[in-house]
């Protein structure tokens, strides 16, 4: 029952697509109809192309997505344990965070090439403040009676990180990493499609260049389709560690 209720809908968009594209009532070559998009999407698996292309960006992803998480959580913790240093980096970071991160496209091409450097630099910088902030936010938000509870047991400082602070942030902390994932998936497909002769980023171009219409939704639903699946593995993930975990796009998992 509950995957009815997740897949009503969209099967019953896909039949009125199906339905309309049948009819005549949309222009084939700028929505192609379903039966052509899963053609063409035969066809790409057929030759392999279309897990080539998958697996590189999935590559892309995971070791910017991991490079970030390393470098915000740490430096969450930082910030929350010292005033002196939030202070000091808060001017820096809040002038990094309004740069879209495919404005620093042309540099970061610049200053590492059109190699996989650039493209991993432009999916940590959006990364990053995503899950930071998340992560600080639960630091900073958790209730000030267990920090005086741990105050007052004199607990050091590793017991208090794996005791206290860490599980009062987690929510927020995996939040910010379902967050930080779908961001990554977005400026990868930007840095695919300006410098990039791989992965589903640079299929999305060429198949736009050759007039492909049908390769080009090939290509959007995969993206949209790994997205889901990464986020849904997330939510399991959570809800293991933190089974009371709120989750933002359906109560409670």
């Amino acid at each position: 029952m509950k995957l009815l209720n997740y897949t009503a809908l969209p099967l019953i968009l896909v039949a009125a697509w199906a339905a309309l594209s049948s009819l005549g009532l949309v222009n084939p070559y700028l929505v192609p109809s379903p039966a052509r998009i899963w053609s063409a999407a035969l066809r790409l698996l057929s030759t392999g192309e279309l897990q080539g292309h998958v697996l590189i960006s999935l590559g892309r992803v995971w070791a910017g997505y991991l490079i970030s998480a390393a470098l915000a959580l740490p430096l969450a913790l930082a910030f929350h344990e010292s005033v002196p240093l939030r202070r000091g980096f808060h001017g820096i970071f809040e002038v990094l965070r309004a740069v879209p991160p495919l404005a620093m496209i042309p540099l970061l091409i610049l200053w590492f090439g059109l190699g996989e450097a650039s493209k991993l630099a432009v999916i940590v910088l959006a990364t990053f403040f995503p899950i930071f902030l998340n992560a600080q936010g639960g630091f900073d938000s958790m209730d000030r009676r267990w920090l005086e509870l741990s105050r007052s047991l004199e607990l050091p400082f590793s017991r208090h990180l794996g005791s206290v602070l860490i599980p009062a942030a987690l929510p927020q902390i995996v939040t910010g990493l379902r967050l930080g994932f779908g961001y990554a998936w977005r400026a990868l497909l930007g840095a695919e499609l300006f410098a990039s002769a791989s992965g589903l980023g640079y299929l999305i171009t060429d198949s736009q260049a050759m007039a492909r219409v049908d390769r080009v939704f090939v290509g959007i639903i995969t993206i949209g389709l790994l997205g889901l699946f990464f986020d849904a593995a997330l939510r399991f993930f959570a809800r293991g560690l933190t089974p009371e975990y709120d989750d933002p796009g359906g109560g409670r998992i």
